[in-house]
């Protein structure tokens, strides 16, 4: 009798130091959310970047706060599109405007600064990041935290708004990652879609070259994107 009240009473010191240990577990997660919450809605700011508009767009709590004109990416070297994040600042040298605001785009390393070539603002020239005036980049930086949406847009294009061009092994974008998203769909690619052709990607490629009885190369031309499903709007 008394070894059946003793297991009874280490049972119950058990269940309640498991209760005790999922209660802090509880609270914890609790408390990380609230502070994830907390820091998502305490920032009132999103970016909008109209790519063929040349012009970059603050919005504050929902409301146009500040607009202001940019320089986006040529045709050969395109700013990404899509939904980002900024994910750092730093103070650059004087060839970036002595601003830097990182994005967190998966296949290279693009973000918003500023240029020694402010007379070429509102053309397409940059390298694919977002050029700004300097003193235009010094404002941004100074009210927009780490963590900020960054809507890049351009147009109905998409992936391929600058048209069908070769792709080659090593090359990066937005129609790199399109060929990744088809391939996986077809069932010929199952690595990362980051936007970069790499090994895994031009053997996907071959083997789909090969099951539709096309020449074997690494080359992404634009007849292969038309055999793929891909077309431009005209």
């Amino acid at each position: 009798m008394i070894k059946f009240f003793a297991g009874r009473m280490k049972r119950k010191i058990v269940n309640k130091k498991l209760m005790v240990i999922l209660s802090i577990i509880v609270i914890s997660i609790c408390f990380i959310l609230i502070s994830v919450f907390s820091q998502h809605f305490s920032n009132p700011y999103l970016i909008f970047v109209s790519i063929d508009d040349s012009k970059l767009y603050v919005f504050k709590n929902g409301i146009l706060y500040k607009s202001y004109p940019i320089s986006p990416g040529k045709p050969s070297t395109p700013t990404p599109v899509g939904t980002f994040r900024i994910i750092s600042k730093a103070y650059w040298g004087d060839g970036f405007g002595g601003r830097w605001m990182g994005l967190n785009v998966r296949y290279g390393k693009y973000g918003i600064h500023g240029t020694i070539y402010e007379n070429y603002i509102g053309a397409h020239v940059s390298q694919g990041c977002v050029r700004m005036r300097n003193d235009d980049i010094k404002e941004l930086f100074s009210y927009i935290p780490i963590g900020t949406t960054v809507i890049l847009s351009e147009g109905a294009y998409g992936e391929f708004r600058n048209g069908f061009r070769t792709i080659f092994p090593g090359d990066t974008g937005d129609d790199v990652m399109a060929v990744q998203r088809r391939l996986k769909e077809l069932g010929f690619y199952h690595g990362e879609v980051d936007g970069k052709y790499g090994l895994a990607m031009e053997a996907a490629i071959n083997l789909f070259q090969k099951k539709n009885g096309l020449p074997i190369t690494n080359k992404i031309t634009p007849y292969l994107l038309k055999k793929m499903g891909f077309f431009l709007f005209e």
